[in-house]
Order: structure tokens, then sequence, then C-alpha cells
């Protein structure tokens, strides 16, 4: 029996106005492999040409998730013990809700509709997956898994991007993420490649990320988005 073929998700984190160009660059190497962007996009980066052009490639069929409220930000109390940990790491549903609430706020103030919910460093609480389906989110990807908030299906696949500062020399980084990409498309099911847009200024990192995508294709996977993986848009309830 042969394998199902893979679906390729493309996420981007980290859009500025500083390295909007090269995101809109990529989104155009990527709309001519016909492969859509899902775009990971903070609830508190309000009105300017980062919010409008994720709006308009919306309507171009892209994906927005939610990438949290404003994760510079330390969570109230714990911001000592948490350290640099991402913001919805380790919340309590309590304080999940809270931030949720405020992100919701500066979503409807930006009119930005969104799919579903990628928390900061793809690092999400028991408190935050408790939160996020009060509040009516569908969807939640992390970093091993992508999560049906409704139904409770939990779709097994890893984030494969460069990450951060490594040891590893960047020529070992780029045949890593093609390597797995080639795997991961081999097997079936989810091939999951982020980046973030700091990344993109990088012309080898850059380079091997498409390099990347395109081995998933050619390994049969199609591009798809996450908000896609859901019958329904996520519906942000009061």
């Amino acid at each position: 029996m042969g394998t199902v073929d893979a679906r390729l998700l493309v996420s981007l984190s980290g859009v500025t106005t500083r390295t909007l160009h090269r995101c809109a660059d990529l989104a155009a190497e990527l709309d001519r492999r016909k492969v859509p962007l899902s775009v990971l996009y903070a609830a508190r980066t309000g009105e300017g040409p980062v919010t409008e052009w994720i709006r308009t490639r919306r309507a171009h069929g892209d994906s927005v998730l939610l990438h949290g409220y404003d994760h510079r930000i330390p969570p109230t109390h714990r911001a000592v013990q948490l350290g640099k940990r991402a913001e919805f790491a380790a919340l309590p549903a309590h304080e999940a809700r809270l931030r949720l609430i405020a992100a919701k706020a500066a979503l409807e103030a930006n009119g930005m509709a969104v799919d579903g919910f990628a928390p900061p460093r793809w690092v999400a609480s028991d408190g935050t997956l408790q939160a996020l389906r009060e509040h009516g989110f569908r969807l939640c990807a992390d970093l091993v898994s992508v999560r049906d908030l409704v139904s409770g299906e939990v779709r097994r696949a890893r984030v494969q991007e460069f990450g951060g500062p490594s040891q590893r020399t960047e020529t070992v980084r780029c045949f890593a993420l093609v390597l797995a990409a080639a795997r991961a498309a081999r097997r079936g099911g989810l091939v999951r490649l982020g980046i973030d847009a700091a990344d993109l200024t990088r012309p080898g990192l850059r380079q091997a990320f498409l390099d990347a995508v395109d081995v998933s294709l050619e390994n049969r996977a199609f591009g798809t988005t996450y908000g896609s993986l859901s019958r329904t848009r996520v519906t942000l309830s009061g």
C-alpha cells in the first residue's frame, strides 16, 4: 500500500517593517511554486505596512495564525521565574485568558481574522490550551503537533526550522533542514517548515529554505495552510 502524499505547511514569523520586503520576496517565490503561506501574527503589531501586507496575503489565500499578544513583555509576576521563556509556555489558564482577551481586542481593532493559534517559540501550556478552547479557537500548532481543539485530534509532526544561534555551521544547518524536509515528505502526513524573517537576511538560509520546499514538492507533498486543516475557520466568540 503506497504512502499518502504529504501536506506541506510553510510558516513565516517575525515580520517587521525592516524585513517586510524580504518576506514579500519569499511569498512571491512560494506563489511561483503554488505553495500558500501561513503567517504568524502577534496581535499587538497594530496598524501599519506589516498588518496591511498580511491582510493582503490573507485575501490572496494565505493563512494567519495568532502568534501571541506581545511576547516581548514577560508574563506579569512570573517574569523572574520564567526568565526568557516564551509568552504562553507556562501560563495557567486564568493568565492565558487575560492575554487572549487582549489579543482578541487588538485583532478586532486591526480588522484581522485568524485561523488558529501558534504560540511564541511553538510552546503552549496546558492552561493556554484550555483558554484557547474557551475562546473559540479550533486549532493550535505547537512544536511537535497540530491540535484540533474541538475534536481533540492531534496530528504529530515537528516544525523543521533553523532555530536560534547554533554551534553548527550554517552549511550543516542548511543541509539538515533540506534532509529533514525530504524525509518527512517521503513518510507522508504533514511536512512543517518554519522560518523567521530574520533568517531571510542570510542568502544561504533563504536558499536552503526554498530548497527544502522544493525537495518536499519533488517528493509529492502539496502545499496547504494551517487554516485548511480545520473544517471551519475559527470564530473568536467573546
